[in-house]
């Protein structure tokens, strides 16, 4: 049985909306703030959980809060997202129709995407996108930048900051699907710490 929303859910949900993306270090303090100030029981490690309820009463709407990482530094965000194309979920993205439509015209060439679009567009480019859009053998998300492994057999995509983490301290970097040498620069951990928009 789902917990009942309470308004320390809907104040942590009107901060996204006016927001539209955190950062997960600030989802934790406003997850805190918001339970302290209506006085409901609060626990550290709930977060999701309590999102969880947010998110089942914003399904009828085809609205959810989702969790994704950033490409840029490997941080974890949030943002509030549309499941579906309506009049009402139309009010909760940063994208007019027009840039919504181009988005899932484009078939060639190199863009970036931002954190927010990342996750905002995450079922379309997975649905649209299944034959050639990769992901991070690391996190298991959409991966448009990264380095990829050069064994012709192999087939893997690492974000950088994922790259940073997992080899960190190794000094045989190999593959972690083939064992193969990993040819690349190791980046520092921690190292792009650009803000997602």
């Amino acid at each position: 049985m789902t917990q009942p929303m309470g308004d320390s859910h809907r104040r942590f949900l009107q901060t996204m909306m006016a927001h539209g993306i955190i950062d997960k270090m600030m989802a934790r303090s406003l997850h805190k703030h918001c339970c302290e100030i209506h006085k409901a029981q609060y626990a550290h490690d709930r977060l999701d959980e309590f999102i969880g309820v947010i998110n089942s009463r914003l399904q009828p709407m085809f609205m959810q809060i989702r969790k994704g990482i950033s490409e840029d530094n490997g941080f974890e965000y949030y943002a509030l997202v549309n499941l579906a194309n309506t009049d009402v979920t139309k009010m909760s993205s940063d994208y007019a129709d027009n840039e919504l439509e181009l988005f899932q015209k484009i078939k060639q060439g190199n863009y970036t995407l931002t954190t927010r679009c990342i996750i905002d567009m995450d079922h379309f480019i997975r649905t649209v996108y299944a034959d050639r859009v990769k992901m991070c053998s690391i996190c298991r998300s959409i991966a448009l930048q990264g380095q990829l492994c050069e064994n012709p057999t192999c087939d893997i995509k690492i974000h950088k900051p994922c790259v940073a983490r997992y080899f960190k301290d190794k000094e045989d970097p190999r593959c972690p699907a083939c064992d193969e040498f990993w040819p690349h620069e190791i980046p520092e951990v921690g190292q792009s710490q650009s803000q997602p928009r």
